[in-house]
This record gives C-alpha cells, sequence and structure tokens, in this order.
C-alpha cells in the first residue's frame, strides 16, 4: 500500500530519535503541522498525532483513544498522553541531530518538546538483554494487513495507529539469574533464538504470542534500545490497524486473564505508555485532510 508512511514498513534503523511534544498552550497546531507536512514525508520521519491534537482540531479518528492505565499484582502500566511523536530514522547520529533541529523549529508555534529519546540499534537487532527483538513480525502484505488501515476511504487508508512505551531495564538484576533463567523469562534461547518447547507459562513468549489469541494480535514491532545518563531499555513501538492487537497482548501481560504476569517484569517496567494516529501519505507528503489541513 503506497499511502501508508514508508518508514512503518521499513527494518529498524542503526540511528533514531523519538520525539514527543505536548501542545503550547495559547499556540496553533495548524501552522506547526502545515510547516512539519513540509519537511517530512513518513520515510525518514515517522508522524503520529495524539488524541489532544486531534480534539483541538476538531478531527475524530475511529479508534484513537488514551492509552489504558493498569495497576495489578504490583505491576504498574502508566498512560501518558501526548500530542505529536516523531520517530528520526536513520545511519548518521549527526543527521539526527539537526533533523531534530530543524523539527522542534517548525513546530514550535504550536508544540512544546517533551521528552527526546535517542536509540540505536543493538547488533543484529538485539534487545539490550542479548536477545533478538521482534521476532516472528509479519512481512510484506501479512505487515500491510496487520499495520495498516483498509476499507475505509480516503484519508483513513494507509493510516496507522502505534503504541509506544519507554521501558527501563535493570540489566545488574537480570544478569544475575542463569543463562537457563533468563531463557525461560523470555521463552526462548539467547544462544539461537529458538523457542523453548516447554517453556514456562509466564514466558514472555508464551504471554505475548501474536498466533495465540483469538483474532490474532499481529502488530508490526519497531522496537529499539536506549541508554543515557538515567539507565538504559527499550523503546517499545508496535504498529497496528487499530490498537485491538496491542490492548490484548498488554492485557494478557498483566495477567488480566489468570492471574499470571509476564516474567519481563522481573527485571523491566514501562515509565510512559502512548496511542497515535499516524496519517497516510499521498504525493510523498503527510495526507491531512481528515484533520482539516489541506
Amino acid at each position: 500500500m503506497n499511502t501508508i508512511q514508508s518508514g512503518i514498513l521499513s527494518p529498524v534503523p542503526l540511528n533514531a530519535m523519538y520525539l514527543t511534544f505536548s501542545l503550547y498552550p495559547g499556540g496553533d497546531p495548524t501552522i506547526a503541522l502545515l510547516d512539519l507536512r513540509r519537511i517530512v514525508t513518513g520515510g525518514d520521519t515517522v508522524v503520529g498525532f495524539g488524541a489532544s491534537l486531534l480534539e483541538v482540531l476538531g478531527a475524530s479518528i475511529p479508534g484513537l483513544h488514551d492509552f489504558p492505565s493498569y495497576s495489578h499484582a504490583g505491576i504498574d502500566i502508566p498512560g501518558t498522553p501526548f500530542a505529536l511523536w516523531c520517530w528520526l530514522r536513520g545511519s548518521d547520529r549527526g543527521d539526527l541531530v539537526h533533523k531534530t533541529r530543524q523539527i522542534r523549529l517548525a513546530v514550535s508555534p504550536g508544540f512544546q518538546l517533551s521528552e527526546i529519546i535517542d536509540a540505536f540499534k543493538y547488533q543484529s537487532g538485539l534487545d539490550l538483554t542479548g536477545y533478538e527483538d521482534g521476532t516472528e513480525n509479519p512481512e510484506g502484505d501479512d505487515a500491510v494487513r496487520a499495520g495498516c488501515v483498509q476499507g475505509q476511504g480516503e484519508g483513513l487508508d494507509g493510516s496507522s495507529f502505534v503504541a509506544v512505551q519507554k521501558w527501563v531495564h535493570d540489566l545488574n538484576r537480570f544478569e544475575s539469574y542463569p543463562v537457563q533463567e533468563q531463557d525461560n523469562m523470555i521463552g526462548r534461547r539467547k544462544s539461537d533464538n529458538e523457542e523453548l518447547e516447554h517453556a514456562p507459562v509466564s514466558a514472555h513468549v508464551k504471554r505475548a504470542a501474536q498466533e495465540n489469541f483469538d483474532p490474532e494480535a499481529f502488530v508490526i514491532r519497531r522496537s529499539m534500545p536506549w541508554a543515557d545518563s538515567a539507565g538504559e531499555g527499550l523503546v517499545f513501538v508496535a504498529f497496528g490497524k487499530s490498537t485491538d492487537a496491542f490492548e490484548a497482548i498488554l492485557h494478557r501481560m498483566v495477567g488480566s486473564d489468570d492471574g499470571v504476569f509476564d516474567a519481563l517484569f522481573r527485571f523491566t517496567r514501562p515509565v510512559t505508555g502512548s496511542y497515535f494516529w499516524c496519517p497516510p501519505v499521498s504525493h510523498n507528503r503527510l495526507d491531512l485532510r481528515v484533520v482539516g489541513i489541506h
């Protein structure tokens, strides 16, 4: 589908920056979005709109809502809404720094920067725990079906919903476990990425296996590690034709159905959680007609 932002379907880059913005009180988001549309195409920068931005624009996107918060069995999943999200993708970190400056200036009439997360590809695409991230991602036509809105008309077809969470790892705690226990927490062998035949029911693979839901809960995962002076972890990013698949997985991870929580929570926690709607593209620029920008 040539109306999807192409960065959504592309492999994760060597380097990335995630920018989140809040609405500037009294600012004009329309002017800012016109300038943003001028400099991004959805390829090297993927853009998403939060519910608060759409409300200000007087627009309604079916299926977009605030990120759900959970507090269950000592596990807290926060919802942290933002107005605008930009995923900057590239191979050169310096180029991303300059692109960040350009975007911040373009949207400054309507938005104030909330956070920048500096992310990177680790080896062949591993999480910092050493396990492969994004195993069994849908590809090709399957990815389009899982990740894109279709059959809803011009201005919506080719759009996508994205769930974004910043997870903070306790790698010292994780590495204190024997490798076999680490494998049991993930549900795969670190040595060859093979799924364990008899993994515990709490293993992440068991809790989040997308094909084991009814209906199947396939999403396009484009997560990347991050690290700074405060710590390290994973920016979890999952694109979908709706938020339904992600929420089904999250429900199971926190044990809402059976009381068994995902073993990931033994060493990592999410500190943010946001949903965004990623508009389609038309003629190599963001198609914003459904939010009243032409």
